[in-house]
């Protein structure tokens, strides 16, 4: 039986191989993980589809596989006499890799720099911690370790530090020159990057808004109780928006020569995680209030930050919002989210001097892009767009009256 490599995700082709969690000879139960693989959105197990024999794995860890391509076989019946088999045949002969593998080696299921089963929240706590993860012990699932494992090796009594390791602790006249490894969800990033930029022609509008009348909403509900992001109103005003220019909430399809409007308001979030950019989406906006687009909100970013997103999650996007402003940015122009038409992004909110009825005030101001496909809309779109969103931040609640 052939374990391949199917679709998990809307628009996948490949996957880089990133553990195996078996061995040739191995007995594997229904569901249970086989293979860890990278793809440009997620990570995600490969699970056995029947009890068997692990036969053959036919790829090294690192390697890039395409969709359909058989990654390990299993023997369903006679375990022992194909144990027997197999530990003959790997005696024999080095393992088989895949076409695009042009090693001769054995297969070996330890990566060169070891491979640790961690989520992204551990690999920071131990960070945090000053801990260096492949020397602690997981007690997840097949080895994976947890947080906890991080505080328990803090705990553990430290070991003497011998003369040799003071001795290899001190700085080397020349360090060896160190690199990042240009693959998964980084390379497929990349992919996709030059693809819209190639593809779409750009132009990015700048604009700012006064966040003063949101900010001082958004603090009257706090104090009764209720505490909602501002992100959260910024999608509810991108939807509405959308709604009155629906151009911007489209995609061109070329082959057909027609710009097909999309019928539900699906916002990307583009949210940074170690293991690179990805985008969750909040499905249906125009049927969920703003209380509960901060809670789904909520949920997604923490589910990306862990990278236990679904592929349901990463897909059925019709427009992108990227939230920088935190991070201090005062301005970008951002690569579409193609096949996309629109993205905006929301950057550095700052206190300063305004002209409000003639009269020198200070205001809350923030810097906003927004880049567009000038296949689908021309700038004049793009500003009326753009307006009609900083209107409803300059009166919320416009918003909240459309909600009634």
């Amino acid at each position: 039986m052939e374990v391949k490599l199917h679709d998990i995700g809307e628009g996948m082709h490949e996957a880089e191989i990133l553990h195996y969690f078996v061995e040739p000879g191995q007995n594997v139960k229904n569901d249970e993980p086989l293979v860890e693989i990278q793809t440009d959105k997620m990570t995600a197990e490969l699970t056995a589809p029947a009890d068997g024999v692990v036969e053959e794995l036919r790829f090294h860890i690192g390697e890039v596989v395409e969709v359909g391509t058989t990654i390990l076989s299993l023997r369903t019946d006679d375990y022992e006499e194909t144990q027997t088999m197999i530990v003959q045949r790997e005696q024999k002969q080095p393992m088989k890799t895949g076409a695009s593998s042009t090693s001769t080696k054995p297969y070996n299921n330890e990566n060169p720099h070891k491979r640790v089963q961690a989520s992204p929240h551990t690999r920071r706590v131990a960070r945090e911690q000053g801990v260096n993860i492949e020397e602690v012990t997981g007690s997840g699932p097949s080895g994976r370790i947890t947080a906890e494992d991080i505080y328990q090796f803090l705990k553990a009594p430290s070991k003497p530090v011998s003369e040799k390791s003071t001795e290899e602790a001190q700085p080397k006249e020349q360090e060896e020159r160190k690199f990042v490894p240009f693959r998964g969800r980084r390379k497929q990033i990349a992919k996709k990057m030059v693809k819209s930029l190639h593809t779409a022609p750009h132009v990015t509008h700048f604009d700012e808004v006064m966040m003063s009348d949101l900010l001082d909403l958004k603090q009257q509900l706090k104090q009764e109780g209720t505490s909602i992001s501002v992100a959260a109103f910024f999608i509810k005003a991108i939807q509405m928006s959308l709604e009155e220019h629906g151009i911007f909430n489209s995609k061109l399809n070329e082959e057909q020569e027609r710009i097909e409007l999309e019928p539900h308001f699906n916002i990307g979030l583009a949210t940074d995680t170690e293991e690179g950019l990805i985008v969750p989406v909040i499905k249906n906006v125009e049927d969920k209030s703003i209380e509960l687009i901060h809670e789904e909100m909520k949920e997604l970013t923490a589910k990306a930050k862990e990278n236990q997103l679904s592929a349901k999650e990463l897909s059925g996007g019709t427009f992108t919002m990227s939230n920088v402003g935190p991070l201090g940015s005062t301005g970008a122009t951002p690569i579409l989210n193609y096949p996309e038409t629109g993205l905006i992004a929301f950057h550095k909110t700052k206190r300063m001097p305004v002209v409000v009825n003639e009269e020198i005030v200070i205001r809350d101001v923030m810097n906003i892009s927004f880049t567009f496909d000038h296949r689908v809309a021309d700038g004049a779109k793009a500003a009326t767009f753009v307006n009609r969103f900083i209107d409803y931040i300059h009166h919320p609640s416009k918003m909240l009256v459309k909600l009634v």
